[in-house]
């Protein structure tokens, strides 16, 4: 296999809150890989540190212990790994004067695979109005904005950070239809950061789930769609069935009971559990990574 695309070994960053006078941790030895090509899912909840990473992992903010490569280098202050990324910032900021045209002149200036005609195409799609200034578009229409560099770019990794805010569901959906059929004609490495995890399910190839600046999940996502189940029934009968298993998620109500476990069932547990009067329902991308970034009790 050839070398990763990103490296992060044992990443920790913390930040002073100034309130409390306490440092308060961002990223907490997180270790993951991202190889080439492949759309890549980086998962969680907002404040779980995923921006922060991309910060990092674009030389925008210093880590405080741990190792980062990207192309084989460290990215800060690295022109010849830069011009390989494009970051598509959440709330992505430009200079107050900047009509929509100039920020897609400076990006076809400072991206070397700068697409064009495709820019064009996706201006568009989007119905983005070229001489308008960026500050008077939109929410949804700078989304698009930024959708339309991070496409066009063609840049070898491609971040898109929450890249959709704004956008109605239609305009999210042209968004994923876009990105799946250039990235099928021009194969490339893409991490998307997104809390919107059923919209990208079908998207990403693997998934790194953060919680808490701790990554939880790093795996393929086909292997992930069918690693949980749900077992409900009798409270005393899925305690029984599950206390060998890894208990992600557990509700109870009464004498009936919930419980999301990290599997999967071999066919003889599956017969087992029926045997015993238990539903088990398989768990989708979404649901499992919620159980996997709440680990919360229910009960009543």
């Amino acid at each position: 296999m050839s070398a990763p695309v990103v490296s992060v070994r044992n990443l920790r960053k913390s930040f002073r809150d100034v309130g409390s006078r306490r440092n308060i941790d961002a990223l907490v030895d997180v270790s993951f890989d991202v190889h080439e090509h492949g759309i890549h899912g980086l998962l969680g909840r907002n404040g779980a540190g995923k921006t922060t990473l991309l910060q990092i992992l674009t030389g925008q903010q210093w880590a405080d212990d741990g190792e980062v490569s990207v192309f084989g280098g460290s990215p800060f202050e690295n022109a010849t790994v830069l011009r390989d990324v494009c970051f598509v910032k959440e709330s992505q900021r430009y200079p107050d004067d900047f009509r929509v045209s100039q920020v897609l002149d400076a990006a076809a200036a400072i991206l070397p695979r700068w697409d064009e005609a495709l820019a064009r195409d996706l201006m568009a799609d989007f119905d983005l109005p070229r001489r308008r200034k960026v500050k008077k578009l939109s929410r949804g229409m700078t989304s698009a904005l930024g959708v339309v560099v991070g496409l066009a770019s063609r840049a070898p990794l491609t971040l898109f950070d929450e890249p959709y805010l704004g956008l109605d569901a239609v305009s999210r959906q042209l968004f994923y239809d876009r990105l799946l059929a250039d990235y099928a004609e021009h194969p490339r490495t893409v991490v998307l950061s997104t809390h919107l995890i059923d919209e990208v399910a079908d998207l990403v190839d693997r998934v790194v789930v953060v919680d808490g600046g701790r990554v939880v999940v790093d795996d393929d996502a086909e292997q992930l769609r069918g690693r949980a189940v749900t077992v409900s029934g009798n409270a005393d009968g899925v305690a029984d069935f599950t206390t060998e298993h890894t208990v992600l998620q557990h509700e109870s109500m009464g004498s009936m009971a919930r419980t999301t476990i990290d599997g999967p069932l071999s066919p003889e547990s599956l017969a087992a559990a029926r045997a015993a009067g238990l539903h088990v329902d398989s768990v989708s991308l979404q649901q499992f990574v919620v159980a996997s970034t709440t680990r919360r009790k229910v009960s009543s």
